[in-house]
This record gives structure tokens, sequence and C-alpha cells, in this order.
């Protein structure tokens, strides 16, 4: 009697397994490219993921329609690239705000949220990374950390600001380049508002199939922040749609004391400066008195 398909006795297990391990390395072979051309793919793609500038003329520049006076700022990074941003002063102020701003647009598409900043006793220094409003060049991380150590060196250099009279204040992406300053010059005090931990974790929310690894940003903001020896302000929005409120409480677990953590409730990820209200605000005018110096008499 003959059986179809044949009894699979001793012969013809090993030819299984030979078959088997031939199999393997087909496999394997196949999933180390499918990860090459994923690295390609994104190395591709990647800038444009994480920068999403918007080039002069782009953008709100009628500055006098603004209600708050507004002074060009032109200075260059540490490479030559040519750099623009906005000095908006305001009297009696008490410190200045080195503000790093999040991925999209430019300084101009911040004119309302600088306006309501006009209730602190605050000046507001806002610049353009590369390839963003009037700055020149392309964006990328060493970039962004280049240009915000520039700005930080034009307020002192060029408007007398003294370090212990600057907050650095990071929204979303700027986070990653106010803390890098924070590492590396003096200043009173840091805000964070919806930021992130590090462009990976980012990486795992939106493309969780992709390995993290095949990333070549970092933006780490996690283990930097952990190390810093600075008064801490994180703001954060308990309905956030981009980043995780979650990322926001691991930053606040990761910082040094003297740490806040505000949460700005019903706020999602661009809407915090306007839904936050008065409460939102009053955070703010706490945290500067505390690290201020204060008012002359």
């Amino acid at each position: 009697m003959r059986f179809w398909p044949p009894r699979l006795g001793a012969r013809s297990g090993g030819l299984m397994n030979r078959l088997e391990r031939g199999l393997i390395w087909p496999t394997v072979v196949l999933g180390v490219f499918l990860l090459l051309v994923l690295a390609v793919l994104l190395g591709g793609c990647e800038k444009r993921i994480i920068f999403q500038p918007m080039k002069y003329p782009g953008g709100l520049w009628d500055t006098e329609s603004f209600g708050f006076p507004v002074e060009d700022v032109n200075f260059a990074s540490a490479d030559g690239t040519k750099l623009h941003g906005w000095y908006v002063s305001r009297p009696g102020a008490r410190g200045t705000l080195l503000w790093c701003h999040g991925n999209a647009g430019n300084l101009s598409h911040r004119a309302d949220n600088i306006a309501r900043l006009m209730t602190l006793p605050l000046n507001v220094f806002i610049f353009d990374y590369r390839g963003y409003g009037k700055s020149e060049g392309e964006p990328d991380e060493a970039g962004l950390y280049q240009d915000a150590l520039a700005a930080y060196d034009v307020l002192v250099r060029d408007k007398g600001q003294k370090p212990e009279t600057l907050i650095l204040f990071g929204r979303s992406l700027g986070g990653a380049a106010a803390v890098h300053v924070a590492t590396h010059r003096k200043a009173a005090g840091l805000i964070l508002e919806s930021a992130f931990t590090s462009a990976r974790d980012m990486a795992k929310k939106v493309m969780p199939l992709i390995p993290g690894g095949l990333l070549s940003a970092r933006l780490d903001i996690l283990g930097p922040l952990a190390a810093l020896k600075m008064p801490t302000l994180i703001l954060h929005g308990d309905r956030d749609e981009v980043v995780p409120f979650e990322m926001g409480e691991a930053l606040f677990r990761a910082a040094n004391e003297p740490k806040t953590f505000y949460v700005i409730s019903g706020a999602g990820h661009n809407d915090t400066y306007f839904l936050g209200g008065k409460p939102y605000y009053a955070a703010w005018k706490k945290f500067i008195g505390e690290v201020l110096p204060p008012p002359a008499p």
C-alpha cells in the first residue's frame, strides 16, 4: 500500500530539518534588506517629518498690526549661517524670555502668543532656526542646537542681558533646543511646554512598526534634563493629541528640584496659551517671581 504524502520517518525528518535550515537564511536576508530599505526611506524623509518650516515670505510679517514693538535682529550661528529673530521689549521687564519655538511655520506664527505674553514682566526674544522664516540654510538637529546657542549669545553679548535674568523657553521641538542651551549656558530658569522625551520615543508613537533606532535624530530631552541643575517649570495640556501627556509627566519625574508641573486642563498641543486662561499665566508669573531677581526699588 502506498501513502501520499509519504510518512515522515527518520530520513524524511532529516530532510525537513535541512529544508527548514535552508529557509532561515533567506528569511534573515530578506529581513535585513527590508530594514535597509526602511532606513533609506526614513533617512530621505526624516528631516521633513521632524522639521516643517515655512520660509519667508510665508507667514505673518505685518508687524505694525501686532500692537507691540518688534525689533528685527540679524545674527549668525557658529558655522556662519545667517539667522533672524524678533526682540520684543516691555517697559519694566524683570528679565528676558529666550523662546525656542516648535517645528512648524516660523516665528511670525507666534505673534498672537507673544501678545499674550506681554502681560508678564518679560522681554521676549524669539528666533527662527535655520531654514525657517528669514533664516538661511536647511534645518537639522545639529543646526538647531547651534542656532539656539547663538540666540542666547546675542542676548548676552549684544543686548547686555545677564544670565541670571534669562529664562529659557522651549515649546514642543524647541524643548530640545532649550535644554541644550541650559546644559551649556547659565540661566535663571527653564520652561518646557508640550515637550516630548526624545525623537525616538515620538517615533514609537507615530510610527510604531518602524524601529526607533533607524532614526538618525535623537532630540533627547529626558537624558540632559535629568542631569540639569536649574529651576524648571513643565507645562502640558492633558488633551495633547500630538505629544502624549505621559511624556510631560516623564520629563517632570526626570527633572531635578526645584521643579513644578502645571497641567493645562482641556488643552491640546497648539492651544495651550489661550485655553489655559488666567491660571496658566498665573503659573508663569509664580515661576518668574521665584527665579528672577526682585525688581529694583
